[in-house]
């Protein structure tokens, strides 16, 4: 096996499907069938999920919502989708947990690195919501911080692209992937694999970023037994 302790970073548009909003049940279900898949082979899994099917801070902003408050709507935004794939890893028969940046009890604990450590070695998937708890920062941001604190040895990407290519895959018919990529030649050619704290944060903290197609079902255990079918990012 590949890692024993991984950062899932999953984007909140994903969860949309094809209905092109919200939450697609059938999505969801396949998302929690594939995380049971590799946490049922031993792997420790942490997942930070976006919120941009439901909400995003940046957008609000940009649409005269204060930026604190759009911010801080964006974090429920992800403690939905937390919920929602609880739910669905629970229907799945994999147990799991939620962890909330921010405090709101009844929907789940109040992070701390320890509580997440303990609970993944338990076994159960840890679901990291709310982002930083802070605003300014995006759950990119957000999953850098907590891959680093959990001590994971990689960070999952999970997108709809099967990896980073030298230009926009969707746009650009010309573009090529590439299988290895440093930080440095992230930044240098700016490349739009995450946001910049976020790989600032990563490559300060040598955590590699593995960025692969997570809505190709049976795509997560394949990065798992080592088949390379995405972009690893590193020092």
């Amino acid at each position: 096996m590949r890692f024993k302790r991984i950062l899932l970073k999953l984007s909140g548009e994903s969860l949309q499907g094809e209905q092109g909003y919200g939450i697609d049940p059938k999505r969801l279900s396949e998302y929690a069938q594939q995380v049971k898949e590799i946490r049922d082979m031993g792997v420790q899994v942490g997942i930070v999920i976006g919120g941009g099917n439901i909400f995003r801070g940046l957008q609000g902003a940009g649409k005269g919502f204060d930026r604190v408050k759009g911010d801080q709507m964006g974090m429920l935004a992800t403690a939905i989708n937390s919920l929602a794939l609880s739910s669905a890893l629970g229907a799945a028969g994999c147990p799991n947990r939620v962890l909330t940046a921010i405090r709101m009890e009844p929907i789940g604990e109040f992070y701390t690195k320890w509580k997440a450590i303990e609970a993944m070695e338990r076994g159960e998937v840890v679901i990291m919501s709310c982002g930083t708890g802070s605003p300014y920062f995006t759950t990119d941001t957000g999953s850098s911080l907590r891959g680093i604190e959990i001590e994971a040895d990689v960070m999952l990407k999970g997108t709809r692209v099967d990896g980073v290519y030298t230009a926009d895959p969707e746009k650009d018919p010309t573009a090529t992937k590439y299988s290895s990529i440093t930080y440095d030649e992230v930044l240098e050619k700016k490349l739009r694999v995450m946001d910049l704290s976020a790989i600032c944060m990563c490559q300060d903290n040598n955590l590699p970023i593995y960025v692969f197609n997570m809505d190709i079902v049976g795509n997560l255990k394949k990065v798992m037994e080592g088949e390379e079918i995405g972009t690893l990012v590193h020092n």
